[in-house]
């Protein structure tokens, strides 16, 4: 055996090519159901299909396929922030329009993903992982750091965020390990050991070990792990994982993870894009294809990001960016034949990237300063309250700190407590609904946004952001044209 992962480039480009159309045949089988919280009967498509269902899904993928291609292979949260704003802004649901109310209204991520964002613990950022696994085949900590960035996006500090480090890193891996019970704990590896994902994870894991059947297992799920919300990220990672443990073949396995309900497009998307990467075209029968053929049908939310029209294109994309990755790499090559390092299991359990992405504040704030990372640390919400101190801290990445300042609105009080430090405090008529707050670098400046009480009342729980009666965009990007 090597000390050199060795990836053979044509097996590696069929299994991106079935990760895409897997992702696009099970959001395609459950995109129908999706939101049912009874048990199905799944077993083919139903109805049949003439095309691929459009589906953020993978959608929202090729607006960071467009990114990396673009502004390289390691962004800023930044950068995915502009991209979304750009191409993703007309989605109104759940935590993707609350991540856009805030951004709009001056925030910025990770704290713009969380802070009245009911929807933390949602499925929007789980569905977007198999672009960094595709990125960093067999470098599962890899792919789960660049999972951390993306669902600081919406997800930022809730349960959708470990979802897609687990499953970003789980599919990493299964490019290069097949056994199932080692991918679960190498994903699980990768996000804290009590988030509610790994535990619904271990339960479905529990079940298939000790004799519960399908039905069974879906019912301890339900029963431990369901949720008002369909599209909770909890009950819907045990269910993927029941029907990948469950299922006898392909079909199988992506009807049983859509039998179990809730967000049914999602865990067929998933399970679907997963089973590609292990078994590739061939494991893919070919009716489940036929069905809906090559092409990718884009959501009419999704703005013009010059996607790809077909799978074939979007796999010779994705394969393009993975060479520009190893490229650089020490540890990984491609060869005439796939070669396995001795020491792959241990490799693939390594986990300081993603223990270091987690130790990020996601109460925080980042904007960039040329070719660096400025964060503000709001030490909470990001809200200022008449009358009370709150103290903030600057921090730089990558390189050593610099010498900054701090300047807030006129009638604050802004008292340094160390080189980064700060305590901010205003009398009540000081304070407006939002308020700018300056930091300077030499002779760079970056604003930061503080709330008033008048802008943070919070947001009913379960609500979604306004969107337009006509066209269901939101409505601060309807789609519908001019009345004339």
């Amino acid at each position: 055996m090597s000390d050199l992962l060795v990836l053979d480039k044509k097996q590696f480009r069929d299994k991106v090519h079935a990760c895409w159309m897997g992702k696009n045949i099970g959001g395609t089988l459950g995109e129908r159901w999706e939101g049912t919280k009874h048990t199905l009967a799944l077993t083919f498509y139903d109805p049949l299909p003439a095309k691929a269902s459009p589906n953020d899904d993978l959608d929202l993928q090729l607006v960071w396929l467009k990114m990396l291609e673009v502004e390289g292979l390691d962004p800023s949260v930044r950068t995915f922030a502009e991209y979304w704003k750009q191409y993703a802004t007309r989605y109104p649901w759940g935590e993707y329009g609350f991540f856009m109310r805030n951004f709009d209204r001056g925030l910025r991520p990770p704290v713009a993903g969380c802070f009245e964002n009911y929807f933390v613990d949602e499925m929007g950022s789980p569905i977007r992982s198999e672009i960094w696994a595709c990125l960093h085949p067999g470098d599962p900590q890899a792919a789960a750091r660049m999972a951390w960035k993306d669902s600081a996006l919406d997800h930022a500090g809730g349960e959708g965020m470990y979802g897609e480090m687990f499953w970003a890193a789980l599919q990493s891996a299964a490019f290069v390990e097949n056994d199932p019970l080692t991918l679960i704990q190498i994903g699980l590896n990768m996000i804290p050991l009590s988030s509610h994902v790994a535990r619904a994870v271990r339960e479905a894991v529990w079940c298939h070990q000790n004799g519960k059947n399908w039905g069974q297992a879906r019912e301890r799920i339900f029963s431990q792990f369901g949720h008002i919300q369909p599209c909770n990220a909890v009950p819907n990672h045990g269910f993927t994982i029941i029907g990948w443990l469950y299922g006898q073949d392909f079909g199988d396995q992506l009807c049983k993870a859509v039998n179990c309900g809730y967000d049914t497009d999602c865990t067929g998307a998933t399970l679907g894009a997963l089973l590609g990467i292990l078994n590739g075209s061939n494991g893919i029968p070919q009716k489940w294809s036929a069905a809906i053929g090559g092409q990718i049908v884009l959501h009419k939310f999704t703005g013009n990001c010059d996607a790809p029209a077909t799978i074939d294109e979007l796999t010779e994309r994705t394969v393009a960016l993975t060479e520009k990755a190893i490229a650089v790499r020490t540890d990984v090559a491609w060869g005439a034949t796939r070669i396995l390092p001795s020491d792959l299991r241990t490799r693939l359990f390594r986990n300081e990237l993603a223990r270091e992405a987690l130790k990020q504040d996601v109460q925080a704030g980042i904007e960039r300063c040329g070719d660096r990372d400025v964060w503000l640390h709001y030490g909470g919400e990001p809200v200022l309250r008449p009358g009370i101190g709150k103290e903030v801290e600057i921090s730089v990445s990558p390189g050593p700190m610099p010498a900054i300042a701090l300047h807030v609105p006129a009638r604050w009080e802004c008292t340094r407590l160390g080189p980064a430090r700060f305590r901010l405090l205003a009398p009540e008529n000081a304070i407006a609904g939002k308020n700018l707050i300056s930091v300077t670098i030499g002779k760079e400046k970056v604003d930061f946004m503080v709330l008033g009480p008048s802008e943070a009342k919070g947001f009913e729980a379960g609500a979604n952001v306004e969107s337009c009666p006509r066209c269901r965009a939101r409505v601060e990007a309807c789609m519908c044209p001019p009345d004339k």
